[in-house]
């Protein structure tokens, strides 16, 4: 009789567990979607993803964020869309979540991630955890003045109004 009440506890609790792991299951995929899908929209590929604007967004997910060896050159030097698939599996969530908050170098628009829900936030980090680590990581930040070998864009306005130029 002992072994009998042994044997139903275990199999209820083999049950819990393996209804816990479904459901933690189920709540991992709901993450990573929400986070692929803010990345789709939040135009992190547009970026760090090679030639996604050209192909319309019609690039497989796998080649998703991986940085880009073209930079972007302006006042603040030439920065570079970081591969985030390798990026962000050098942070943990917690780090993710500072970096997530603090002013980064132009063009990335920092702010939209500091406006972001912490909810949406973990759901990007999901979402690249996710997609797993791959590629090169992109080219160093150059400071002002210092010549790149590499494609660029020029990311400095021109013919502004003098009103405009007035507040910069």
């Amino acid at each position: 009789m002992k072994s009998k009440s042994i044997l139903t506890c275990s199999i209820v609790a083999l049950g819990l567990f393996t209804s816990t792991a479904v459901l933690a299951a189920k709540a991992d995929s709901k993450m990573i979607a929400r986070g692929r899908y803010l990345v789709a929209t939040s135009g992190c590929n547009d970026c760090h993803t090679p030639h996604y604007p050209e192909a319309g967004g019609k690039i497989p997910q796998k080649d998703w964020l991986v940085g880009s060896p073209v930079g972007f050159q302006g006042p603040w030097g030439t920065t570079y869309p970081a591969n985030l698939r390798l990026y962000m599996h050098k942070l943990t969530e917690k780090e993710w979540m500072k970096v997530a908050r603090k002013p980064l170098r132009p063009p990335m628009p920092w702010f939209n991630l500091r406006e972001m829900s912490d909810a949406d936030l973990h759901a990007i980090y999901a979402f690249i955890h996710n997609l797993g680590p791959t590629g090169n990581p992109a080219p160093d930040y150059a400071a002002p003045g210092v010549a790149v070998n590499t494609p660029y864009i020029v990311f400095v306005p021109k013919n502004l109004p003098q009103t405009a130029r007035a507040g910069q």
